[in-house]
């Protein structure tokens, strides 16, 4: 028997599902019986949901499924659907366009979160509040202006920054922020110490030990090496 290569099959309509699956499609089509049809068909679901990794998701909607089939074949399939019988037009239904947030922002290595972040702090009465607020707003100012520019910044930029961004509402002594650092970066970076250094250190110094405490290789170094030479 000759193969049969793939360019001379039928072109498989949804590869998600593969060739066995339209096939099995097709041959529900051509029994006769509608009470045998829909049997045949909600055993192929149950398959396509051992077989397909993309429906053994736990958010899938099982009426995707059933869908499918209609599109495998080609919207002529009459069986009982538990699900509304979809429409041709849906292969031809287009995407909602997504809205994407039109605003400006001013800084943008600081991103639209710390101008938000700003405006609740403004709202705060307590002037204890304003400031804490105020200082944690310039650390994780400063970290993210780091991350964007890996130069020395100084805190009188991000006091300038900070000062703007909230219209004259948020002001810090520039040199108590100096002098009590307090724009202190809120993630350092971890230096990690070499962990192979050590143990080699006890590693040595065990293996020397548990050598002279192995009396099988006390054994063979006092003589009983075969291989030892003679004139030793």
């Amino acid at each position: 028997m000759i193969g049969e290569y793939n360019t001379q099959r039928e072109g498989i309509i949804l590869k998600e599902y593969g060739r066995n699956v339209q096939k099995l499609v097709n041959y529900i089509r051509t029994i006769p019986d509608k009470e045998k049809r829909t049997k045949m068909a909600t055993t192929l679901i149950e398959l396509i949901k051992q077989l397909a990794p993309v429906v053994k998701e736990p958010h899938e909607n099982p009426q995707r499924m059933w869908d499918d089939l209609y599109i495998i074949a080609d919207f002529n399939l009459d069986i009982d659907n538990p699900f509304t019988t979809p429409d041709r037009t849906i292969l031809f239904k287009k995407p909602r366009k997504m809205e994407y947030p039109q605003s400006e922002v001013r800084f943008k290595h600081y991103g639209k979160n710390v101008e938000r972040l700003i405006k609740e702090a403004i709202k705060k009465e307590d002037p204890q509040e304003r400031e804490e607020a105020s200082i944690y707003l310039g650390k994780l100012m400063k970290t993210f202006h780091s991350n964007w520019n890996k130069e020395t910044l100084d805190d009188s930029v991000i006091v300038k920054d900070l000062k703007n961004l909230s219209q004259g509402k948020l002001v810090l002594d520039l040199e108590k922020v100096r002098e009590e650092n307090l724009f202190e970066k809120l993630y350092r970076e971890r230096k990690n110490p070499r962990p192979n250094d050590n143990r080699d250190n006890r590693e040595g110094g065990r293996d020397n030990s548990n050598r002279n405490r192995n009396p099988r290789f006390n054994k063979n170094r006092r003589g009983n090496n075969p291989h030892r030479r003679r004139d030793q």
